[in-house]
This record gives C-alpha cells, sequence and structure tokens, in this order.
C-alpha cells in the first residue's frame, strides 16, 4: 500500500498514513487532535547521474492518465 501525507485542518500538524489508493482522497483523522485531516500534494525530486535536479518524472505518466509526464498532476 502507498503511503500519503496528510496535513490537519484544525492544529495543521502533517503525517504519513499508508492506505488503500481507493481511500487516498479521503478525509483522515489526526493523530494529534482526531480532527478531519485532508490529504497533501505530493512532491519529490531525484537526482540524475549527470547531478542536475529534476522535479517529477519524465516520460510516460502514471497508469491512470495520458500525460507524458507527472508535474502537472494534483499528486
Amino acid at each position: 500500500m502507498p503511503i500519503y501525507e496528510y496535513r490537519c485542518l484544525a492544529c495543521d500538524v502533517r503525517f504519513d498514513l499508508m492506505r488503500p489508493m481507493s481511500k487516498a482522497d479521503a478525509m483522515a483523522d489526526c493523530p494529534q487532535c482526531g480532527e478531519p485531516a485532508g490529504r497533501c500534494a505530493a512532491l519529490f525530486a531525484a537526482r540524475r547521474s549527470n547531478g542536475r535536479a529534476v522535479a517529477g518524472s519524465e516520460g510516460g505518466g502514471c497508469a491512470s492518465c495520458a500525460a507524458s509526464s507527472c508535474a502537472g498532476c494534483r499528486g
């Protein structure tokens, strides 16, 4: 199962949660205060062998879309 990042709407704490992709966008309970937390847009960077950093991924989007990169995805 994938790990998603959430942010509490009440206390602003960020936390990770492992859950099925089918529940990725569902609200989660904050582990600190128990209030609803929404999913954060995940951003990541990778470093190429030439030392240049790139955001997201290049060439071929995920299986659920036809985009050539994930740069425009909500996450």
